[in-house]
């Protein structure tokens, strides 16, 4: 891809991830004027995820994008990946999925509301590490794309769900709070 269209995609990503107003603790301007000074660096690295989305699959491209550019973590690049698996679909395993740091709290919340009612995490220690607030590894990502389409797929087999629903509309619903 051409590198203006890989960068107008990502500052595309980062505004509709701010959406109304910025989160206290979360990206500012500054981090993306930081992420776009990397130049060559970031046009690398972002045609390598899309490159990697398409051949290899999501968790793939996640991996590969860790650690590359100062400032692009997770949260934002699973945004970008998010974007970029609408038009270029990976050849191997789930489309790719936001994980942020509201989606990681409320499936924090939801896997101490599991531990506590099935007393495998009574004190909710084990999900409050699994689902911490960064720096989510590529193996938890993979867990949440499972998680997420196995969930979407359960839905679909539902009444009450399109046979052919994709996952999104469960992320919006566990990122608003409606899933609870």
């Amino acid at each position: 891809m051409a590198r203006e269209t890989l960068r107008e995609a990502l500052v595309a990503t980062y505004v509709r991830g701010k959406g109304k107003s910025s989160s206290p603790g979360g990206s500012r301007p500054t981090t993306l004027h930081k992420i776009l000074a990397a130049e060559d660096l970031l046009d690398e690295a972002l045609d390598d995820a899309v490159t990697v989305l398409s051949r290899h699959g999501a968790v793939a491209s996640d991996e590969g994008l860790r650690g590359r550019i100062p400032g692009f973590g997770p949260s934002f690049f699973t945004k970008y990946l998010y974007f970029a698996g609408k038009t270029v679909k990976p050849a191997n395993g789930p489309e790719p999925l936001t994980l942020d740091r509201v989606l990681a709290r409320r499936l924090r919340s939801l896997a101490q509301a599991v531990g506590r009612e099935t007393g495998h995490d009574p004190d909710g220690s084990v999900a409050a590490w699994v689902w911490r607030d960064q720096d989510w590894s590529p193996h938890r990502y993979k867990i949440y794309l499972s998680f997420m389409h196995t969930a979407a797929h359960q839905a679909a087999a539902t009444d009450d769900w399109p046979s052919d629903a994709s996952p999104d509309p469960l992320e919006y619903a566990l990122f608003s709070g409606a899933w609870t």
